[in-house]
Parts: C-alpha cells; structure tokens; sequence
C-alpha cells in the first residue's frame, strides 16, 4: 500500500486551481486530438447510439450534479450514458457484476485500495492512449500514482476533497455568543456553550460509516503527527498503539456526551449523509457538522448560501499538527469499449473539470482547471488551501486500506468506529478489535 509522504506537498498536491493553461478537450472518438477538434467543429456527434453505463457512490445533490456533467458529455458527443448509483457498499454493487461478466463502462470508486482490489482480480482495462495523455497533461505524479497498480495506470481522480473542515450555520454560533474554534479544547467549549444555548452543537452522520473514519483521521493525524500516520495507515503499527487511545479518548470526549450529539449516538447511528447536512442548514436543528467540501452540494440543496448562511473552519488542532486529509474517487474502465475510453477521456479534460467545477461540492484535481470556474468564493479558497498544503497533508487512511478494512459498509473500521460511537468508553476494546481486522486485510 502506498504511503503518503510529505512530498505529497513538494510533488504539487495541487488540486492545482491555478490556471496554468492548456488543456484540450478530449477527442471522444479516440483518433488524434486535432481530428477531434475538427470533428467537435463540424458538428458531428462521434458516439451518436453509443450506450455507456456508469456506476458511482452517489445520491442526492451529488449524484444531481454528476448527471449535469454526463449531460454536457451526451450533448458533445451524442452518446446515452446510464447512471447507477450504488450507495456506499460499492463493493457489493460490483461484485457480483464483475463475476457475472456484465459490469458497468465506468465506475467511479471512492477508494484507490478497491481500485487495486479490482485491477489485482484483472477486472479493470488500461486506459487508452488518448485518457493517458489527458492525464499526463492534466494531473500532477502524485495524483497519476494513486490511479497506478504497480506502475500501470488504471484509473484517475476526477473529484478531490478537503476532508479537514468543520461547517457551521452562523446563526447558531451568534445566538450561542460562540465563535469558530481554533483547537480541541476550544470545540469542547464552544459544543458546551452551544449545547447550553438549547441546541444540538453536532450532526453526525454515523450511519455512513466512512464518516467517522474521516473523523478519526483528523484528530489521529493532529495528535498522532504525520510520521505515526504514515505508519498507522500502512500497518506498520498496530491499532492498540498509544497514539491510537489518545485519538479515541479526544473523540469520547465528543460522542461520549450525549447532548453534544443532535438525537443522541443512537440517533446519530440512524442518520446518514448527506441527511445530517439537511439536519444543519434546512431544518437547523444544529450547528455544526465536522466533513468534507462536498457538504456544500447538500447544503445548498437545502436552501443555504455558501458563505453567508453555510461556513467553514478548519478542522481544530488536536494536538501539535493542524491537519490536513485529501480524499479522491477514481474513475476506471470495467470494459475496453470506446464509450468508456471517450467518458474517461472527458471527465480527465480541461473541458469536462470546467464543467463539473461550476457546480458547488466540487474540487478538482485537474492543475488546468481555472479557479474562476468555482461558483463561490469559499469554493475557490479551498482549492488553494490544499495547493498551500499545511503542517501535515495526507491522503485518506482507511481509502488507502485494503477496502475489507477501510472501505465496506458494516465490516471493519467503518463497523468498529460505529461500535465505538455507541460504547466510547471500551476504547481498549475497540482498538483490539480494529488491530485484529487489520491483521485479517493485511494478510
């Protein structure tokens, strides 16, 4: 498994949104790019009665925002492309597709260990060409290695996430006289003062277990430091390691406190996402909820403004690190078809990133990407926060796991994270049970 090092920030983990120009569109068609452009020119649809089926994590205004993206696709090059939207076990949508020899053009999986799970069972199709010269002109290194399995690119990331962010709904924070906390002692407070305002400080959505894992990150990599991280997230230490109590004690203090959580841990079990962003900014019932950039999609779904009724404060240190946590889904092709090459081809594009980077709850990973695109101006400052970097940036732990670990609804850590939640004083219980299920995926 692929460490994240510091020369994540020193390669240019740049969800680069500088404009450094360039970037043709993609040909669709698979011949040269200049025939395509002449062919995009006169008109002609390429792929006019091409069907492509695409499958991906996605649901509510993610999934709306997506279905734009393939409607520019459809309108450029005439083909009818299919979305299915497999929740968050991908793996169990998969599965049985791939054994049974009818598996979607192109699925769009919220892990690089699962695109490795898939490419090791030859389930995957080395892309095109045409889709790897869009990526060498478009991505950074670091970002092609994690589309990679030993050395051969498979798949690419089309869609980054600043996981290290809290928002909040400014109303509840003025009307509690609280402002934005810096640390982990000022969140207790400020989730204290606002408790005691009459409501909820946290909407957790602890039904999608992938939740908690970003969580548990955050604090591990601010308590823990970036070199303990790296070790964690390779296995190169056990899960009943110190580091690791100290991050599950600073989360007790948290979800061990009933009236910091909306409805409590039980009803923060039964809340998935994006419904506790609903919770926050349609029906306003807390103040605040502890995930990634994409929460602007829902938000804005839910009739807040970006920037005004909906904000964001970085994740607070934990300990001496302010952390950063990259996320990333990575497309990849299940059939060596044109249409799916041609999709790929797009969303990899200068053209296709444009798109999908003027819908809100989206960063690209495209370097060619223009920050004027985004439609807001916080949007645009998170883009540059991650080419900045921080004190640590690192990639998600458990997507980087082996998807049995990291990576499956109701198994490993998202299920023992989920157990914790519910008894967040058993924390030497969890950390066995979690050392022990590593051991199982590390195999």
């Amino acid at each position: 498994m692929r460490t994240a090092r510091a020369a994540i920030v020193a390669a240019g983990l740049a969800v680069a949104v500088a404009a450094c120009g360039g970037g043709s569109s993609p040909s669709t068609t698979a011949p040269s790019q200049g025939a395509s452009q002449s062919t995009s020119q006169a008109g002609a649809k390429p792929l006019q009665g091409e069907k492509i089926e695409v499958a991906a994590v996605w649901t509510g205004a993610e999934q709306a925002n997506f279905e734009k993206v393939l409607q520019a696709f459809e309108e450029k090059t005439g083909a009818d492309v299919t979305f299915a939207s497999t929740g968050d076990n991908i793996g169990a949508y998969l599965g049985p597709r791939v054994q049974g020899g009818n598996p979607p053009d192109v699925a769009i999986l919220p892990q690089p260990g699962l695109a490795k799970q898939y490419a090791q069972q030859n389930a995957l199709k080395p892309l095109s060409p045409e889709v790897l010269a869009q990526i060498d002109q478009n991505y950074t290194p670091y970002w092609k290695d994690l589309g990679s399995v030993d050395g051969k690119v498979y798949g690419v990331l089309v869609k980054a996430a600043h996981k290290s962010l809290v928002w909040y709904r400014p109303q509840a924070f003025d009307d509690a006289g609280v402002k934005p906390p810096a640390t982990w002692d000022e969140l207790l407070t400020a989730a204290q003062t606002i408790a005691d305002s009459g409501t909820a400080p946290l909407s957790l959505c602890a039904a999608s277990g992938w939740t908690l894992t970003d969580l548990f990150e955050n604090v591990y990599l601010s308590s823990a430091g970036p070199e303990k991280y790296d070790k964690l997230s390779n296995h190169e230490i056990p899960w009943t390691d110190p580091s690791v109590t100290t991050a599950l004690e600073k989360l007790a203090q948290v979800v061990g406190k009933k009236e910091f959580l909306l409805d409590g841990s039980s009803g923060a079990l039964q809340t998935d996402f994006p419904t506790c962003v609903t919770k926050v900014f349609g029906q306003k019932k807390a103040a605040m909820i502890p995930e990634a950039d994409f929460v602007a999609a829902s938000a804005t779904q839910s009739g807040a403004k970006i920037g005004e009724d909906a904000k964001i404060f970085p994740f607070p240190k934990a300990g001496d690190t302010a952390p950063v946590v990259l996320g990333g889904d990575v497309a990849v092709a299940m059939k060596d078809s044109k249409g799916a090459m041609a999709l790929l081809e797009f969303l990899t594009s200068k053209e296709g990133g444009e798109v999908w980077a003027k819908l809100p709850g989206y960063l690209s990973p495209n370097r060619n990407v223009s920050p004027d695109v985004y439609p807001d101006e916080l949007t645009r400052q998170l883009a540059q926060t991650i080419v900045a970097g921080g004190e640590a940036v690192r990639y998600d732990m458990s997507d980087l796991a082996p998807s049995a670990f990291g990576g499956t609804e109701g198994k490993g850590e998202w299920k023992l994270l989920q157990d914790f939640v519910r008894t967040p004083s058993d924390i030497k219980g969890i950390q066995q049970k979690l050392e022990d299920e590593a051991k199982k995926a590390w195999k």
